[in-house]
């Protein structure tokens, strides 16, 4: 009985994890490798008209459904531009709407190969998925008569300097012909944030009432990853709280609503953010999503309270708009400049306190080494000092069940059919010796929130992707790329996704067979037998995980044998 539930729990928990990964490949294949016009957005498409903040707000139409879609080089020609030329961007300015619409990360590239593109992750109107940021005014008093006219999405503005960089701001005017004079400021720093100072000029004979307003458009329904460990999709620190609204919950006619101070809203992606960061002041955000034309279209906005701009007199309005990156130390100093909990748009998830630290601790390492890889197994062997007297009992405890291997094959070879006296003969033994069964599960239990943790570090931060290490590691974020199928390259031959087990998931394979045999090994054969294929089940389920993880796997194995080794050589187990 006691063989069959073992047999039936190892086949199960072996069922699991190949089903995983059978699914893991199935479900989530690899992006579609980008082109030239698009490298961040999904498969091109008409556009719809979309919602707005309220009903004051105008019309943010991206393309007009039925439209014809544009390359990206078509799209930017067919409107007036100013240039952003800053270190880490690269893009412009459209001036019809005044909308920052067209942004490449010049930092960061859609491959490992530096020759490659630039990640774009702002789209022009005209191309098939638009992504843009507008800012604006809306009338606050349109049940009070004709609403003033205000600058809109087909406004043209008209442009006062250029290129934007971070010593140049531009000043966009606009004149509505009725006694209101608009300015907008947009200044960027050496980074990816942005400041829109909008200022309105009455030269007319009576107040007006304007709220101002910012969005973010992104049609399309962006490819996601889809894991659970990750968040991707409309995120925000509103009324205290952070809200995170999946897309595929979304629905049209239910928008996301919410009333706050301060606070900031936006887009995530897995390694990219754009986000909205209103006045510290009253205003009311939305997550909205449209549908028209079979074509999906998604809006994170808000409007602030309403100014009051007198006869004569000037009111005024700043927001801040993030498009980038989601760097720790980048968005950690926001957040400590006055951006509340800007650090949360990275998706450290519930083992925070553990998660963050291994990363701050980890590119420290880095900064003095100058390798992740080599960073991990210096964080690794740290660990393993610093949880060494636990270890060193578990490893004792052990030794002692090694040893008392022959008295247990005694004690079934008195009793071979009375399983009770045999269970109340060997916790005796235990007793009288002071062995306990369950302390060699001590090291892999304090093993499994480092091993998730560090999982967490390597897939969400950005710090870790095309991070390097030795050899054929290019990508510490990416699974090792060779297989035992085609003799690691040596074969012109590209094996099924099944058999990609890499050199690196084979080593830690060894590593953790090496590491049962040091054990006290079952006294049944069937169990034995059962528990030395573990090995072969965990390298089979590591290959598609990342590089970086399986190098920190296979690194604390060897340091655990060498220590397993020492204490059971010195207890004589060895």
């Amino acid at each position: 009985m006691e063989q069959r539930n073992l047999l039936l729990a190892i086949v199960l928990s072996v069922g699991i994890l190949i089903g995983f990964q059978f699914l893991f490949a199935k479900f989530h294949p690899p992006a579609p490798t980008p082109t030239p016009s698009q490298t961040a957005a999904p498969a091109a498409v008409a556009t719809p008209q979309g919602g707005a903040p309220n009903a004051n707000v105008p019309s943010t139409a991206a393309n007009k459904p039925g439209s014809a879609v544009l390359s990206q080089e078509a799209a930017l020609a067919h409107q007036p531009r100013v240039q952003i030329d800053t270190p880490r961007l690269h893009g412009s300015i459209a001036l019809t709407g005044g909308r920052i619409d067209d942004l490449k990360l010049a930092t960061y590239h859609d491959t490992i190969d530096p020759r490659s593109p630039e990640v774009q992750l702002l789209f022009p109107t005209g191309t098939g998925d638009p992504y843009f940021a507008q800012f604006g005014w809306v009338a606050a008093n349109q049940d009070s008569g004709a609403p003033p006219k205000i600058p809109g999405s087909d406004t043209a503005w008209t442009a006062g300097g250029g290129p934007l960089t971070p010593n140049s701001p531009i000043t966009l005017t606009w004149d509505n012909g009725a006694g209101l004079v608009f300015t907008r400021t947009i200044s960027v720093d050496t980074n990816y944030m942005f400041t829109v100072h909008d200022a309105v000029k009455n030269t007319g004979s009576a107040a007006v009432s304007l709220s101002p307003y910012g969005l973010i458009s992104r049609t399309g329904t962006p490819q996601v990853a889809g894991y659970y460990i990750l968040f991707e999709g409309m995120i925000g620190h509103l009324d205290g709280s952070l809200r995170e609204v999946k897309y595929a919950s979304l629905k049209s006619d239910q928008p996301e609503n919410y009333s706050s101070t301060g606070g900031w809203l936006g887009f995530t992606d897995k390694y990219w953010l754009t986000a909205l960061i209103p006045p510290s002041k009253a205003l009311k955000a939305r997550f909205t999503h449209t549908l028209e034309g079979g074509v999906d279209r998604y809006q994170t906005d808000f409007t602030g309270t309403a100014i009051t701009v007198p006869a004569g007199g000037m009111a005024a309005s700043e927001t801040r708009f993030f498009a980038g990156a989601k760097e720790v130390g980048l968005l950690d100093s926001y957040a400590a400049a006055g951006i509340p909990h800007f650090d949360l748009a990275i998706d450290f998830g519930w083992f925070y306190f553990l998660t963050k630290p291994i990363f701050l601790t980890l590119q420290f390492f880095n900064g003095i080494i100058g390798n992740f890889g080599l960073s991990i197994l210096l964080l690794t062997f740290i660990i393993k000092l610093l949880f060494f007297p636990l270890a060193n009992k578990s490893y004792s405890a052990m030794s002692k069940m090694k040893l008392l291997q022959p008295e247990m094959q005694k004690i079934r070879e008195r009793f071979p059919e009375d399983k009770a006296r045999q269970q109340q003969e060997t916790m005796a033994m235990y007793k009288r010796v002071g062995a306990n069964p369950l302390a060699g599960c001590l090291p892999i239990v304090i093993q499994i929130p480092v091993f998730f943790s560090l999982y967490k570090v390597l897939f969400v931060t950005i710090e870790m992707r095309h991070a390097p290490f030795f050899g054929w590691i290019h990508d510490l974020s990416a699974p090792d790329p060779t297989s035992f199928a085609n003799l690691f390259g040596l074969i012109p031959f590209t094996p099924p996704q099944f058999l990609l087990i890499g050199a690196w998931p084979l080593m830690m394979g060894v590593t953790m067979y090496l590491q049962q045999k040091l054990n006290p090994q079952p006294m049944d054969p069937v169990q034995a037998k059962m528990f030395m294929a573990l090995p072969v089940v965990f390298t089979y389920m590591l290959s598609a995980f990342p590089a970086g993880l399986v190098i920190y796997w296979a690194w604390n194995n060897l340091l655990s044998i060498a220590q397993q080794w020492a204490i059971m050589r010195r207890a004589g187990a060895a």
